[in-house]
């Protein structure tokens, strides 16, 4: 796990870690992955939930009592659940979600799993993401990949992928905008 070290950096880093040095001596790194894309995916989605996580105003004990309620309704138990309330008690709550992201970071590279952020301006079919995948997998030097895709109309058409410190930008937006610089240079 020297290799961790290089991967996540800072508070969040550092707890992060923690966690997933815990969560690998009990054998448990598999479900606290899931019980925590579980918890970002419910602050994503909530305002509410987010304004508690990310506000000063909150006591640490309010937060604590709020998210034992969340976290028992939504069936999240365990490492994570201690985890998410160590971090209220420790008021390091704004943290969480770069936390989560880091624990996911080491995660990964346990894994050997690379992530890639996928943008399309529609829904693209099956094929098309197996094949997106495989070209993926051979630019990253045979590293699993997994895709996290995301629809954005805004641009137009082409794709937007980014494969860890890469990004190759085929957006027809892109091109637009790059044609009307263009144009206003020579104009």
């Amino acid at each position: 796990m020297a290799e961790d070290k290089t991967l996540v950096s800072g508070v969040s880093g550092r707890y992060a870690s923690a966690l997933f040095s815990l969560a690998h001596d009990e054998r448990q790194t598999d479900a606290v992955a899931q019980s925590l894309d579980r918890v970002d995916a419910m602050v994503a989605g909530s305002p509410d939930l987010e304004r508690l996580v990310r506000s000063p105003v909150f006591s640490a004990a309010d937060q604590v009592k709020a998210l034992d309620a969340i976290l028992s309704m939504e069936g999240i138990a365990g490492i994570a659940a201690n985890f998410v309330r160590l971090v209220a008690k420790k008021r390091r709550l704004f943290f969480l979600r770069q936390m989560i992201a880091d624990y996911r970071k080491l995660y990964d590279a346990s894994r050997g799993v690379t992530r890639a952020q996928v943008t399309s301006a529609s829904a693209l079919a099956d094929a098309h993401l197996a094949s997106l995948k495989d070209q993926l997998k051979a630019a990253s030097g045979g590293r699993d990949v997994q895709l996290d895709v995301k629809v954005d109309p805004s641009i137009i058409g082409g794709l937007i992928v980014k494969l860890g410190s890469r990004m190759v930008d085929g957006s027809l937006r892109t091109k637009l905008n790059a044609i009307r610089l263009a144009m206003k240079e020579v104009g």
